[in-house]
């Protein structure tokens, strides 16, 4: 984890980098107490443009980082996230680093969020997963400074930030390790240490309580690999909580694709198929920090989709917790079968909400690219509250439909449905469909995160390898959670 740390200050004394805001153009923001020959930056082909970095060095030897954020009247969070991560990039042997980022803001913006937002950014453009390679280099940075007003609001919020980002690098360290050292145990291993370090409650299912307990899907997934699955539950549990909601992930630790195997191609990000279950185990160690009055229940459910003797074959049927059942058409088609398993655990418990976070299919990348996250919902105002929340945190998800006209695709002749839609057509919309059988009448949302939570590259404060999409999105919305009737 990056040992950052943020302070507020009245100036940029004492640090190795300065990052100073440039306006599209060349302007500084107004009263700014640093001035940057805009003739200079031209001449090097800076322009402003948002995320734009241009390094320079100053008469005492520290660096001076000129960041581009856009046009002055378009500054928002987004643009201090990307702006801070441009400055992190080129000053990225400094040690210490000092800057008026803020200051771009128009008047009235909330500089507490701002902090937030810009803390969460330096704190992820720094992170690099090298626990693996023989010389790593690192990020030197270790303390930041943002120079300016708002004072004990922007301190909050930098405190806020960092805690966020941490839950984030936390989930892309269970990511980007290699799958065989994040097997289902593995993750069991990392559940305990979050709970026992942030004092929550944890219940660990073995293959044998997995089986007592009727969790048909997740068995049956599991049946080819010799590691053993886990069902995982962590709860955070605050004085005076305001009603409960329930986070699910799925947890397969690698996805060979079982007997339907993939290409070679296809299996070599499959380390990341668990990217769910890492969102949710780190969300839930933020929880302590951030406080939010509500309970909150994470449920992961892990295991390998491996091809073997023992292995589910095409056409089984197989019984879910809630009694229904399905016929195994693909077995690569094992995500919705661990999450039905998890879905249904997670509604006995009555909660007022469930939002589950799978790389569940690649139809949704070619509905939504690599950046977007699919959302679907039995529930418009939950679903508007994820919305809202995946917005204020910068995480981009766009709603897709769940149409009752297409329920009929997944109607198996031997079992109540099947694991994959006929006509191999809105394959995204057709596994919601699946998973919706599993919720009932508790407002569920349902994120698919196959594209956005693991990148082929570097993109500002987002890495190659695991990016920890969908705990940003998570915390801010349980953050400002609220009853179900204040909600509707």
């Amino acid at each position: 984890m990056s040992p950052i740390s943020f302070t507020t200050g009245r100036d940029a004394a004492g640090t190795d980098a300065l990052a100073l805001p440039v306006f599209q153009g060349g302007a500084i923001p107004p009263g700014s107490p640093f001035e940057l020959d805009a003739g200079f930056l031209a001449g090097c082909g800076f322009e402003g443009k948002v995320g734009q970095a241009q390094t320079l060095l100053s008469d005492d030897g520290s660096i001076v980082v000129a960041v581009g954020v856009g046009p002055a009247d378009a500054v928002d969070n987004e643009v201090v996230r990307s702006a801070a991560a441009a400055a992190v990039k080129a000053a990225w042997r400094a040690t210490s680093m000092s800057t008026t980022l803020l200051d771009a803001l128009p008047s009235g913006a909330d500089r507490g969020r701002a902090g937030q937002a810009l803390a969460e950014a330096v704190v992820l453009a720094a992170y690099k997963f090298g626990r693996y390679k023989s010389d790593p280099k690192p990020c030197a940075l270790t303390s930041v400074t943002v120079v300016g007003r708002g004072g004990a609001s922007v301190q909050r919020g930098l405190d806020r930030g960092a805690a966020v980002a941490a839950a984030v690098e936390l989930a892309r360290d269970l990511v980007n390790e290699p799958p065989g050292a994040m097997t289902p145990r593995d993750l069991e291993k990392a559940a305990r240490r979050i709970a026992k370090e942030n004092g929550l409650g944890v219940e660990v299912w073995d293959e044998k309580r997995i089986a007592a307990e009727g969790l048909g899907g997740l068995g049956g997934v599991a049946a080819g690999s010799d590691q053993p699955p886990r069902l995982l539950r962590l709860e955070y549990k605050p004085d005076g909580a305001r009603g409960t909601v329930c986070l699910v992930g799925k947890g397969i630790t690698f996805d060979s694709g079982g007997l339907s195997i993939k290409t070679g191609d296809g299996m070599m990000t499959m380390k990341c198929d668990m990217a769910g279950a890492a969102a949710v185990l780190a969300a839930m160690s933020a929880l302590p920090a951030l406080a939010p009055k509500v309970r909150v229940l994470g449920y992961a459910a892990c295991t390998e989709n491996l091809p073997s003797g023992k292995a589910t074959k095409p056409g089984d049927v197989l019984r879910f917790r809630n009694g229904k059942t399905t016929e195994v058409l693909n077995t690569d088609a094992e995500g919705r079968l661990v999450l039905a398993d998890a879905l249904a655990l997670a509604v006995e418990q009555g909660p007022d909400a469930v939002i589950d976070l799978a790389t569940l299919t690649g139809a949704c990348t070619v509905a939504l690219g690599t950046d977007i996250a699919g959302a679907m919902s039995n529930d418009d105002a939950l679903l508007a509250d994820v919305r809202a929340a995946a917005d204020r945190a910068g995480e981009p998800v766009w709603p897709l439909p769940l149409p009752d006209r297409y329920r009929k695709l997944i109607d198996s002749e031997v079992a109540d449905i099947k694991n994959i839609g006929t006509g191999g057509k809105g394959g995204a919309l057709t596994a919601g469909l699946f998973l919706k059988e599993f919720v009932g009448d508790t407002p569920w949302v349902h994120l698919d995160i196959a594209g956005p939570a693991f990148r082929e590259k570097d993109d500002g404060y987002l890495p190659k390898g695991g990016t920890g999409f969908g705990v940003r999105t998570v915390l801010e919305l349980l953050s400002a959670w609220k009853p179900s009737a204040a909600r509707r």
